[in-house]
């Protein structure tokens, strides 16, 4: 490695919530293709961490007990205060 190379930086952070994202919008479409209101079960299952708000469906489940609920909303906080 050169003395004058450029340090290469990169966000976990960003990584995370692009990952939260993906997750949350297979969880978001499974839920809609069995029929749910995919808004009011991802709601419910935040504010209960009751995994059986959510379907078992394209493994919807399994995905979103992956992710930590504290962070789950701090990024839906941030993105939507970012976004207004």
């Amino acid at each position: 490695m050169a003395i004058n190379e450029p340090t290469i930086s990169f966000s976990i952070a960003g990584d995370k919530e692009k990952e939260v994202q993906e997750t949350l919008l297979v969880v978001y479409d499974a839920l809609k293709q069995k029929g749910y209101d995919p808004i009011n079960q991802i709601v419910g299952y935040i504010l209960s961490e009751d995994p059986t708000y959510i379907t078992t469906h394209n493994n919807a489940r399994s995905l979103i007990r992956h992710i930590d609920r504290d962070e789950l909303l701090q990024i839906l906080v941030k993105n939507y205060i970012n976004k207004n």
